[in-house]
């Protein structure tokens, strides 16, 4: 199973509109699982075994922002195939084979 997810502190007063400090703290969370992941600028993706597992790690993200931020916006996206694994790779690699085709 895949999530992609973005998490984002809302609300007080940080004094700049950057908020990589403390989205820095979710990731800390996602890296610390052991879990296949992958950040971008837009999202963070995980891979796990089971629905547990991968909205554990989420929800511990979600917890890591909140302890900075009155409010947090979250953002999340699961591609649910049970019985296969390294799709966050795998995913990829399908579609650059189509476009090597080409």
């Amino acid at each position: 199973m895949l999530f992609a997810f973005s998490i984002a502190p809302a609300g007080g007063d940080t004094g700049t509109d950057s908020v990589g400090d403390v989205v820095a703290e979710a990731v800390r969370v996602v890296r610390e699982s052991g879990l296949p992941n992958e950040t971008t600028s837009m999202f963070t993706t995980i891979e796990s075994e089971t629905w547990d597992e991968g909205m554990d790690v989420v929800k511990r993200a979600v917890e890591a922002v909140q302890a900075h931020a009155p409010r947090v916006s979250l953002v999340l996206k699961a591609d649910i195939r049970p019985g296969h694994t390294g799709q966050l790779t795998a995913k990829v690699q399908r579609v650059e084979a189509a476009l090597e085709k080409d």
